[in-house]
């Protein structure tokens, strides 16, 4: 299976809608450009294809394809077009049926079946105890602030040190004026510990948040420079602090730090896994 960069993560996002309930869905148009196929004709042909392997899977296929029509340009006038708002698990079928020659092809099925497991996780989430609530947001963290990193380098921010300083003004704006190095010793942390594997799934929250909308207004505002991007971090890292003051909720600092490193927790969950005796699901 491929291995997706950020970049190519990116592309499949971008293309992501949500209706007035939040869910999420992919449109048929835009996703046949992402993965290169030029032609409509040949892509419903996948379409199709993937529909049968919905029906045959025991799904209606109505709750994952659902026929939409646009209006587009022809010439002088406009014309309307057979289009589909596509489920996640649509998506997934898609891609398992587009050729596989197609280097699109393989990285949408990479993506898409990240998202359809995380989904399941997302959907078991609330059964799950503190520590695998950790676990699973902690691995939301890695991912987004891979995601974060390439927009702080389109933004001019290339070097280690002056990363440090991005990083501390989203600290900052979300700590109300700590930083990193206040918080690793608030948390009495080694100096080999990272700051993010000693949170609860509370705090790991509000931080995934603060990534995922700075690592946005980054790609939307394409600011240059340490100086403005560290102010559109900290603004944003201020902006969900605000939310937890306005919700009542406990602010980040003041929250206690688990008495397990996420580490640890991992060691643990994976010593459970070989007790089983079954080998754990490769999620790449």
């Amino acid at each position: 299976m491929a291995t997706l960069n950020a970049k190519e993560y990116k592309q499949f996002e971008d293309i992501k809608h949500s209706d007035e309930n939040g869910v999420e869905f992919w449109y048929a148009r835009e996703l046949s450009l992402v993965l290169d196929y030029i032609q409509w004709r040949n892509f419903s042909k996948v379409i199709d294809k993937a529909m049968l392997s919905c029906q045959n899977s025991g799904f209606e296929c109505a709750d994952h394809f659902v026929e939409v029509s646009k209006i587009v340009d022809a010439g002088a006038t406009t014309k309307p077009v057979k289009d589909y708002e596509l489920s996640r698990y649509a998506c997934y079928l898609i891609v398992q049926n587009g050729d596989p020659r197609k280097e699109p092809i393989a990285l949408g099925q990479t993506y898409f079946a990240i998202q359809t497991r995380r989904q399941e996780i997302a959907d078991a989430f609330n059964r799950l105890d503190e520590d695998n609530k950790r676990l699973v947001i902690r691995g939301e963290v890695t991912t987004w602030n891979a995601m974060l990193v390439e927009a702080a380098h389109e933004a001019g921010i290339t070097d280690q040190l002056e990363y440090a300083q991005f990083q501390n003004a989203g600290y900052m704006g979300l700590y109300g004026g700590l930083t990193a190095a206040d918080i690793h010793k608030r948390k009495n942390l080694k100096k080999s510990e990272k700051i993010l594997d000693h949170m609860g799934s509370e705090e790991l929250g509000a931080n995934l948040f603060r990534i995922t909308q700075t690592e946005a207004k980054l790609r939307r505002e394409q600011p240059q420079g340490l100086e403005t991007a560290s102010g559109i971090h900290y603004q944003v890292g201020q902006t969900v602090r605000e939310a937890i003051g306005k919700n009542d909720g406990t602010m980040p600092e003041d929250l206690p730090t688990p008495e397990k490193s996420i580490a640890e927790v991992g060691r643990e969950q994976l010593k459970k896994l070989k007790a089983k005796k079954e080998p754990p699901i490769l999620d790449e």
